[in-house]
């Protein structure tokens, strides 16, 4: 209860472990449900379930019901105006990185968004070209098809162009891509891209920046630079770049230098300015158009020798099949496709359902995005994500929904259909310029490197890891490595845990880690012990190390060497029993002879000490003959409550650990316990004489305060040592007593201080004996 008055609470009620607290709390009965019920459940249809999966494979059902015709449209209208000519202007750039012809990315723009429009479930972004995956396409085409020297021998290619073969083989793999990423969507496992951390994503995105930058060097340059692949294929076209920079286009130069200034002015214009502007001004149209104009006037093509976009065809192509040949081929290429397409597009589609409070759905975006993929590669399209520029143009202008990326396609539409003549004299140095300025967002994610150091050395591993990798070993080989560093930070994390040594903060019920805080209680015997993560094969041997570590000793070794101490004990005792009658215990100790050294091996099992006619205090001084460590623990907690799962290694593991310290005489308490680990246990035969349900408890205060109990009730009390006198010889109670002098009595046992002659004192040897090898 809450004191009146004061933050404050109160609560009385009784010490419980685990097994109490089940026996005065009824537990519900719950079924859990086996593979063949969830089988049964997944075959299981009515018409609740196929409405809801109707709604689910066209999500534009659900919003269409709920769009606001007043209060969106207009917004819509001017949103897919702005998008649709950004759109433009992109897929005529990003068609560059993927090595086919300008006016391909206009297709690009236009297929993937109409299906999107019907089967996605994020109202804001964009689809259609994105930098990253174009120029991965475009490192697959390159290999098939290189600037020099011979295709690959693939039967379609025979009577084909250059730019018809790299067209094939873009479809091809786009629609292999599409197949992946439909077939993820369909099983159900959207959630693999959550392996993708956002560090790791970031890292990748750098080293894409820097391969496009690269890439587009050409073009501003204006040289003529062959594609190159494979590992460090960014080192070898750098190279060839230096070699000819002599010979640079200076008109290229100085457009590209122009167009980039220009836009990146405006640009931080436009973030500076943002809540003022309706609209964000589209500086890269405007410089475009612009520069067209120029160019055509000034016919820059035949005066200065500059490379242009050129023919534009009008209308649409037929569609054409995948090549079976290309398609197994590229099938290790275009799975990293896949997954980036989806990562990147499912990233900035989460960002976005945030801000503007919708849910998304990973499964629907693969479907979304493979038939958008699918369809594309039929009209010649390649693949397509979500330009992280694009969609915050849609979402800043005002868009509400997918109407404005139908529009922004009906806009590109308009341009492929009619008026994409007017693009031909546009200089392709200023598709490039374009594209670099672009990738500042990207490339400025190198500033997260000295924070990630600072804050999380791991994530910073894994982000330099795959920017390195990425960078030198090209996008595909990179994001392998990347996702292997990935995997070992957190095999890293979860093998080698931050474990540590807890203690009460005095006068609450509170523990903490006792490094971190002044003033601390930590009771003398007692160690609580705390794992901050799952208990598996792989992490059980350091845990047991870890524990061996905080209570300061190998319990197994002490157990060996007490093993070794009494059986020699209790080979003194068969050869010396008169002695020991005549001269007490302490002097059999006291005696070395060749036949008292006994040479044993080391054993685990604890001995049997029935047939002693004492008990040993193993921490009391003992004679030099018995060497045995001294354990000053009585009680170890073990702090359960991060540790989210146990297998069969783990559970075996952790079983000899618990029992290594039990033969030792150290109770064992494991507290907060989650209740499927202890159902485990329970099934997995956990449980025997030793480790029993009594040791589990549900708090950690509850296990400290048994501990606490225990050891002032099971500790040695004087009247337990009394009854020990009854059948002893007066010299052994003469060596007992002189040897607990020193331990303040009580009044009760005054009497037995009477009962011990003075001449039994005088005559003991055992002047200094341990009191409980006397007993």
């Amino acid at each position: 209860m809450m004191r009146p008055g004061a933050k404050q609470y109160v609560v009385a009620r009784p010490l419980y472990s685990e097994e109490a607290f089940a026996e005065e709390h009824e537990k519900v009965y719950r079924h859990h449900k086996t593979m063949l019920d969830h089988v049964k459940q997944s075959l299981r249809c009515d018409a609740r379930r196929a409405k809801n999966a109707a709604l689910s494979l066209l999500p534009v059902i659900g919003w269409m019901k709920i769009y606001r015709i007043r209060e969106w449209l207009l917004s819509d209208i001017v949103s897919g105006v702005s998008t649709g000519l950004v759109a433009v202007l992109q897929g005529l750039a990003y068609c560059l990185l993927a090595s086919l012809p300008p006016w391909y990315g206009l297709f690009t723009a236009f297929f993937p968004v109409v299906i999107y429009f019907f089967l996605g479930t994020s109202r804001h972004i964009s689809v259609g070209p994105f930098p990253v995956l174009c120029l991965m396409i475009g490192s697959v085409v390159t290999r098939f098809a290189p600037d020099e020297g011979p295709p690959l021998n693939i039967t379609a290619f025979e009577n084909l162009s250059i730019d018809a073969q790299r067209v094939l083989v873009a479809s091809s793999v786009t629609f292999l891509v599409g197949v992946m990423q439909l077939a993820m969507g369909v099983l159900q496992v959207g959630f693999v891209v959550m392996y993708l951390s956002d560090t790791l994503v970031s890292g990748f995105t750098t080293a894409a920046a820097i391969h496009i930058l690269v890439s587009q060097l050409k073009f501003v340059l204006g040289l003529q630079v062959p594609g190159i692949n494979g590992p460090l294929s960014l080192i070898y076209t750098l190279e060839i770049i230096f070699k000819q920079i002599t010979s640079s286009n200076v008109c290229d130069v100085v457009i590209a230098l122009v167009i980039m200034l220009v836009v990146f002015v405006v640009k931080e214009l436009n973030d500076r300015f943002k809540s003022k502007l309706p609209v964000p001004i589209p500086i890269e149209v405007i410089m475009t158009v612009i520069a067209c104009g120029v160019s055509y006037a000034f016919d820059f093509k035949t005066r200065y020798g500059i490379d242009v976009v050129g023919y534009i065809p009008k209308g649409y192509e037929a569609p054409v099949a995948p090549n079976i040949q290309i398609i197994q081929e590229s099938a290790v290429e275009a799975f990293p496709m896949a997954i980036v397409g989806f990562a990147v597009a499912f990233s900035v589609a989460k960002v976005y359902s945030i801000k503007h409070d919708y849910t998304i759905d990973g499964n629907q975006e693969l479907i979304a995005f493979g038939v958008s993929n699918i369809f594309g590669a039929s009209f010649k399209a390649f693949a397509a994500s979500t330009s992280l520029s694009r969609s915050a143009v849609q979402e800043s202008t005002g868009g509400k929904t997918q109407v404005a990326g139908l529009l922004s396609a009906i806009i590109v539409m308009i341009v492929t259909l009619a008026v994409g003549f007017l693009l031909e004299p546009l200089p392709k140095s200023v598709l490039g310029a374009v594209i670099i300025i672009n990738l500042k967002g990207m490339l400025t994610q190198v500033r997260e490197v000295p924070y990630l150091w600072r804050r999380d050395k791991p994530d910073c591993v894994v982000w330099v890891g795959t920017c390195l990798g990425a960078t030198l070993l090209g996008l595909d080989l990179g994001l392998a490595l990347g996702l292997g560093v990935e995997l070992l930070s957190v095999i890293f994390r979860v093998q080698f845990p931050h474990c540590s040594i807890l203690a009460n903060i005095p006068g609450t019920d509170f523990y903490r880690n006792r490094k971190d805080y002044l003033h601390m209680f930590e009771p003398k015997g007692i160690k609580i012990f705390r794992v901050p993560s799952p208990i598996f094969f792989a992490n059980v041997d350091f845990f047991r190390k870890k524990m061996i570590e905080a209570v300061g000793f190998n319990p197994l070794r002490v157990l060996q060497k007490r093993n070794k101490a009494i059986k020699k004990i209790k080979k003194m005792l068969q050869e010396k029993d008169q002695d020991i009658k005549e001269k007490g215990i302490r002097d059999l100790f006291c005696q070395t002879t060749d036949n008292s050294k006994v040479n044993l091996d080391e054993v685990d099992l604890p001995t049997d000490l029935k047939d002693l006619p004492f008990h040993i205090n193993w921490n009391a001084d003992l004679p030099s003959e018995i060497n045995v460590p001294k354990v000053d623990l009585h009680s170890m907690i073990l702090d359960f409550s991060a540790v989210s799962f146990l297998d069969i290694s783990g559970m075996k593991g952790l079983k000899m650990a618990l029992k290594e310290f039990i033969q030792i005489e150290v109770d064992v308490y494991i507290v907060s316990c989650d209740a499927l680990i202890l159902e485990k246990l329970h099934d997995c035969m956990f449980f025997d004489d030793q480790i029993v349900t009594s040791m589990f408890f549900p708090t950690l205060h509850d296990a400290m305060l048994q501990a606490l109990e225990k050891d002032k009730d099971g500790g040695r009390s004087w009247e337990n040592m009394l009854n020990k006198f009854s059948s002893l010889p007066s010299v052994h109670v003469a060596c007992f007593w002189t040897s607990i002098t020193s331990l303040d009595p009580p009044a009760d046992l005054v009497s037995l201080n009477s009962a011990i002659q003075p001449e039994d004192i005088n005559s003991s040897p055992c002047t200094v004996s341990d009191p409980s090898l006397a007993v």
